[in-house]
């Protein structure tokens, strides 16, 4: 079933002495066996034939690798699955059907009912809506911690804690994780550190490098890169050890969905990724399309050259807005006098991202005015496209929380958020200029 773990790993391995850019374009990839082809197929496939009853029964008890059904495997899935696993330099990986997908799957797999998780409270709005109310359904609770505050994470553990979660860097505010300094306190605890490095990418920062155990992506932002195609994956480092205490017992106890089978034990460093797959993406259903992880797999070929050219512009762009007389402030770690300088310069030496956020003086009415007045950045609810964007999140992506939980969230009445696309700088400047005019 878990077809696509063992050549993930391998996919790791075979390129480790690769460079970036190297590795970007031909990690997972092969030319197909059967045409020839080059450029990785679409199985647009609902099921897959069986070479022999033996075969099927090997295959469903977990004992063989290979496809079985879309919603578990897939060959365009899998090539996607073992170029992140490669470029985040991990174990293995499983793709899903979006960011949120990815955090419910990575969860599901930890958690039972009155279980705990310690959260950064600087997240995406959605992401503190799903942890902070709806996994509430699930019995699962969160406690959000200021992301500064390391000693707060550790008091704010208990015996039921799973997990510490954290944005590598967050959206919208820019703040940068201490992931080094988070993995110690999580290891201390005995659980893992899952991070979410949607808005960095592998090519700015490499979360399992700094000890995080599980890394996820929101593979519709900058991994796709074109504002296309919906995605999201889960990195598994392998580098956790499941059976150190009785917190997993979905993987380090015998499994009842496969005769007692238990993950730890039998696929060991791939145990957590396997059973993402196995147990959560089969069960709660969130498959990918291969349509889809063939459209991402086709935007991480470029994957370093959009990111140089993204954070090249936001580092313009920035400073430009830094220096108006209509803007507070702006937050962006790539400047030398942005609170997370230090740690931009620590995680992120090749560029702070390309998505950052800067307070309008005027408040809620100068916001939706400016965003209504630019015409080269499009307005809507996404980052991460070769396209500038442009949103309020206090109107729209946060328009759920209350007051308090988005200025909380670093998302005010008075910030703008901007996704920094690879047009021209002077261009941007130009649109930024006549809508701070309107504002």
């Amino acid at each position: 079933m878990a077809a696509d773990s063992k050549p993930a790993a391998r996919a790791a391995e075979n390129t480790s002495s690769f460079g970036f850019d190297t590795m970007q374009v031909h990690a997972g990839t092969a030319p197909d066996p059967a045409t020839g082809a080059r450029t990785t197929p679409i199985y647009q496939t609902t099921a897959f034939v069986f070479e022999d009853a033996d075969q099927a029964a090997s295959l469903f008890n977990l004992q063989t690798f290979g496809n079985i059904y879309t919603r578990l495997t897939n060959p365009t899935t899998a090539v996607f699955e073992q170029k992140i696993a490669a470029l985040e330099n991990a174990r293995a990986a499983t793709a899903v059907a979006s960011g949120h997908a990815a955090q419910l799957v990575a969860f599901h797999m930890l958690m039972n009912p009155g279980d705990h998780i310690v959260a950064s409270r600087k997240l995406y709005g959605g992401s503190i809506t799903q942890l902070g109310v709806s996994f509430k359904r699930f019995d699962w609770h969160t406690t959000f911690v200021d992301p500064d505050d390391i000693n707060g994470f550790a008091a704010a553990i208990t015996p039921r804690t799973k997990a510490i979660f954290v944005e590598s860097l967050a959206n919208p505010g820019g703040v940068i994780s201490d992931i080094e300094a988070l993995a110690s306190v999580a290891h201390k605890a005995g659980i893992p550190l899952i991070v979410d490095n949607t808005m960095a990418t592998p090519y700015l920062c490499r979360p399992v490098e700094w000890g995080a155990d599980i890394v996820l992506h929101s593979a519709t932002k900058f991994l796709g890169g074109h504002g296309n195609s919906m995605g999201g994956v889960i990195v598994d480092s392998g580098l956790f050890d499941w059976g150190q205490n009785d917190k997993f017992p979905h993987l380090s106890q015998p499994s009842p969905a496969y005769h007692g089978l238990t993950f730890w034990e039998t696929f060991g460093d791939m145990a957590y990724a396997v059973a993402c797959r196995a147990i959560s993406l089969r069960d709660l259903g969130p498959a990918i399309s291969p349509f889809n992880a063939f459209m991402i797999l086709t935007g991480m070929e470029t994957l370093s050259l959009r990111m140089r050219k993204h954070c090249d512009n936001a580092l313009a762009v920035a400073d430009f807005l830094s220096k108006h007389p209509k803007v507070d402030w702006v937050s962006y770690a790539g400047l030398k006098t942005d609170r997370y300088h230090a740690l931009a310069q620590k995680y992120l030496p090749k560029g702070a991202g390309s998505v950052f956020t800067f307070g309008l003086k005027g408040g809620y009415e100068s916001g939706t005015k400016f965003v209504e007045n630019l015409q080269i950045f499009s307005h809507l609810a996404n980052i991460g496209d070769t396209r500038s964007l442009v949103i309020h999140p206090a109107s729209t992506t946060h328009r759920q929380l209350s007051p308090e939980q988005r200025q909380s969230a670093g998302a005010g009445d008075n910030v703008i958020r901007l996704s920094i696309g690879i047009e021209d700088v002077s261009d941007l400047i130009k649109d930024l200029e006549k809508a701070l005019a309107a504002a």
